[in-house]
């Protein structure tokens, strides 16, 4: 009988953010892959949790994808995990998950969810999300430019994220390419002790000094 492949979802800041069951699962199975096995080791002592930990992150290549589908082919629950939000979001956890699916069908690959950076800030943008465009990070130069045409282009809400040392550089591109009265909701280190939220046109929000320092994720309406 093969083994499970358990997609856990970890706090994006707040650790009381983490549920019952991803505690449990991560107790429970054989091993666990991680983005970063220093920054999950300080996630598992804090909830007593003792199961060994193996790196899986964007520089693993297939030799660790086969390493892993061997051990589901034996019989072996494991669980996938990032530094932090939900696996297969802007993570390298999507491939994975392909590869799996690709070679070792008879595997079952089981969502524990969670937290998610790109939920959060919809929730509590009050823009409208029955219909919105997520576009993780924008290039960090190629195509940067048209990166930043679709989001004002688009019908749809839209949501990505960036980086503490473009936030400011962010800024500036969008306005260039927003109307003057398109609404953004910046939000920065959310469930962080220093969560900040930032609401207005973007000259508004330009005027407010957003603080460079952090994670940001900005959710923009075109309605």
């Amino acid at each position: 009988m093969l083994g499970t492949l358990s997609i856990v979802a970890t706090p994006i800041g707040n650790l009381g953010d983490i549920t019952l069951r991803a505690i449990e699962t991560l107790k429970n199975v054989d091993l666990i892959l991680c983005e970063d096995t220093r920054v999950t080791g300080k996630l598992l002592t804090h909830f007593g949790v003792s199961t060994p930990t193996m790196a899986y992150h964007q520089h693993s290549g297939e030799a660790a994808m086969r390493e892993i589908a061997n051990r589901l082919e034996e019989g072996k629950n494991l669980a996938l995990v990032t530094d932090a939000g939900t696996p297969g979001i802007s993570d390298p956890g999507n491939q994975l998950i392909s590869y799996i699916i690709r070679h070792a069908p008879n595997a079952l690959v089981s969502p524990i969810p969670g937290a998610s950076a790109v939920i959060a800030a919809l929730s509590i943008s009050g823009f409208p999300t029955d219909k919105f465009l997520f576009l993780g990070f924008p290039p960090h130069k190629n195509k940067r430019q048209k990166f930043f045409v679709e989001v004002a282009n688009s019908e749809r809400t839209v949501v990505f994220y960036e980086s503490s040392h473009r936030i400011k550089k962010c800024l500036e591109e969008l306005k260039v390419v927003l109307q003057p009265n398109q609404q953004l909701c910046v939000c920065r280190e959310l469930t962080k002790k220093f969560e900040s939220i930032y609401r207005g046109t973007i000259a508004e929000i330009m005027a407010m000094n957003v603080s460079e320092k952090g994670e940001f994720v900005i959710v923009i309406t075109n309605l």
